[in-house]
């Protein structure tokens, strides 16, 4: 047997597993849910789809767990311990304190950890007590660019997560959180996209208007904040991978929304006046499996936004979307101080008794 194990269920997760995952496959992690095979056997022991120590048997010589390489069954040297005092890892700030886990079955294998910081932080360290198995390490949160740093003269995708954009919305996410498509890199597979799930309310017989554009009324739609203000010169709506099950067209919108008025767009559902959405780019027919360059409307207009809704009709895959353009100076928009940022982590633990 090489099936996946049925993941523990929750009544509701927790709302911000909707972030982003800082620690997925993207920048080194996995994305995948842990794989159990029955039978099989290392010459370490039991196979699992994750970390597992060995069973500590000798004492701690300092209270923080070095890292290591990707070797197995051999414990850390004191050359190892060495160099890792010279991070002087024990300065480490607690993102989570000592927490006792639930075991690793599957009602109960998710461990979830709010933590508010307003600090950037570019690495996390996990430590587990005395010995056992972690299958997956997730840390929600939300990038952050340091703008001062950037080139006026170069533009930037100002709504990737790796800069800070972030999705606040959307209509359907059956095959893929749409977060995915303004991921690092380019997609894997269909599975690191966004793709609604088929509409039901496509009339029997479909016909065309006079660009090519099919003439349907659904639609399926997704909200993300920019990482910073700006304005958007070009656009990229990438739907590789999606051969069969790409949208027929598309179109892009944005707006200006400070903090409080997105809190309230959030719980209405996004249901924002017309007028309040400015053109980037108009209805526009997609192909399949094919990467799209525009230039936007703003590059005439040169408004600035916040905020742009990526709308597709009538269903369908996108693998990246990309918003590149300049920052702009309108941070009065936005509280003086800076949000607070959160990290959070989903740990599965298991250990083999």
């Amino acid at each position: 047997m090489a099936n996946s194990p049925r993941e523990g269920r929750l009544a509701r997760r927790p709302d911000f597993t909707q972030l982003a995952d800082m620690a997925s496959e993207a920048v080194g992690g996995k994305s995948d849910s842990p794989s159990f095979k029955e039978h099989e056997y290392t010459e370490f022991g039991k196979w699992m789809d994750g970390w597992e120590t060995r069973r500590k048997r000798t004492p701690d010589k300092q209270p923080e767990i070095p890292q290591r390489g990707i070797r197995i069954g051999v414990a850390a040297t004191a050359e190892e311990f060495e160099a890792i005092a010279e991070l002087k890892s024990s300065d480490w700030n607690y993102l989570v304190p000592m927490t006792e886990l639930k075991p690793g079955k599957p009602a109960s294998s998710h461990n979830y950890f709010p933590v508010n910081s307003q600090q950037r932080w570019s690495h996390v360290r996990l430590n587990i007590f005395p010995d056992g198995g972690i299958a997956r390490l997730r840390v929600y949160g939300t990038g952050q660019k340091d703008w001062t740093a950037t080139d006026p003269k170069e533009p930037f995708d100002l709504v990737t997560i790796a800069h800070g954009g972030a999705c606040v919305g959307f209509s359907n996410a059956h095959f893929g959180h749409p977060n995915n498509v303004i991921g690092v890199g380019k997609a894997r597979s269909v599975a690191d996209g966004w793709e609604p799930a088929r509409r039901r309310d496509r009339p029997p017989v479909l016909e065309n208007d006079e660009n090519g554009i099919l003439l349907v009324l659904g639609c399926e739609w997704a909200v993300f904040r920019l990482a910073h203000p700006g304005v958007i010169t070009q656009i990229e709506i990438d739907t590789t991978h999606f051969k069969g099950n790409s949208p027929d067209s598309c179109k892009l919108d944005g707006c200006i929304l400070t903090t409080q008025e997105e809190e309230d767009m959030i719980k209405q559902k996004w249901e924002l006046p017309g007028h309040k959405w400015k053109p980037l780019l108009p209805v526009t027919k997609l192909s399949a499996n094919e990467s799209h360059l525009f230039n936007s409307l703003t590059l005439e207009l040169q408004d600035v936004i916040t905020h742009t809704r990526l709308t597709i009709s009538p269903d369908g895959g996108v693998s990246r979307l990309r918003l590149k353009g300049f920052p702009s100076s309108i941070c009065l928009l936005r509280p003086c101080e800076k949000p607070k940022m959160r990290f959070f982590v989903k740990a599965g633990f298991r250990a083999n008794l």
